[in-house]
């Protein structure tokens, strides 16, 4: 099974790039962030021609999350529990969830797409809800990994924090003084990890960025950041084979700001005879 993730900045943009792509790929499953669309507005019909069923969420023309897969696609959850919700300028426990996390199972998959809350800047109420995002996601991966730890988990996506100091090569962000690369960012994405699930590309792709800004010629420089993972379960991480970083697909014409990361696993009664890919 290959299993993908990809912030496609706006799917009705790039509909064309991202179906050729998922074919000419042999993607059997591709978890999406932005998708920035209703689901009633989703261009579905490029993708069931190519062969894929959908699971999608999405509110208004911002953020927005979907899940297309080759493999039938059961228990679809949109949000994840204790997911907290955002209203600027507004405080409290019952604020409107954004279109930022979608679950499904694929092929005895269990995959989220998810789009993590940017931050902003430090001191923005938007930088304290992402930090309450994730510790609501850290205690839900908890709680699912210590259910169901034979099931193959996954949280795929944007995750809009760059852990390493290699994974930032964008000069405009400054360590430990900017969103995406603050001390509490990086702990807060480091607890995640400890709740069960790890990182399965970086040990096969150990260096490349995953975004670059459309400003300052970013991408020609190479400045770029490490901000989209696979993080897997241990069941999963276990039946992982290859993993690549799909720089390729930031050129041409109108590309998203992020690109591909893609995952081959190994799952018990599978019959996949590609080659691995690093």
């Amino acid at each position: 099974m290959r299993i993908a993730t990809w912030n496609v900045n706006s799917i009705r943009t790039r509909v064309g790039r991202v179906v050729d792509w998922l074919v000419r790929e042999d993607i059997d499953v591709l978890a999406m962030q932005e998708i920035k669309c209703k689901p009633e507005q989703f261009p579905l019909e490029a993708f069931e021609e190519a062969g894929y069923e959908l699971a999608i969420h999405g509110l208004n023309q911002w953020n927005g999350v979907a899940i297309a897969s080759r493999e039938p696609l059961s228990d679809i959850q949109v949000d994840f529990p204790g997911q907290p919700g955002f209203l600027k300028g507004q405080e409290g426990p019952d604020l409107p969830t954004e279109a930022r996390a979608i679950g499904a199972t694929a092929g005895g998959v269990r995959v989220w797409s998810l789009y993590v809350p940017n931050g902003r800047a430090l001191g923005d109420p938007h930088y304290a809800y992402k930090l309450d995002w994730y510790r609501a996601l850290t205690d839900y991966t908890r709680a699912e990994v210590t259910a169901n730890p034979e099931l193959p988990f996954a949280l795929v996506g944007d995750f809009n924090v760059a852990p390493l100091d290699a994974d930032m090569g964008d000069p405009s962000f400054v360590l430990g003084e900017s969103t995406h690369v603050s001390e509490p960012e990086r702990a807060a994405f480091a607890a995640l990890e400890a709740a069960g699930v790890a990182d399965v590309v970086r040990p096969l792709v150990p260096e490349g960025y995953t975004f670059w800004d459309y400003k300052q010629l970013r991408f020609p420089r190479n400045e770029g950041m490490r901000i989209d993972f696979v993080l897997g379960s241990p069941a999963f991480a276990d039946a992982v084979t290859g993993a690549s970083i799909h720089r390729e697909e930031r050129k041409g014409d109108a590309p998203s700001d992020h690109v591909p990361v893609v995952v081959d696993l190994e799952l018990d009664g599978d019959d996949d005879d590609r080659p691995m890919i690093f």
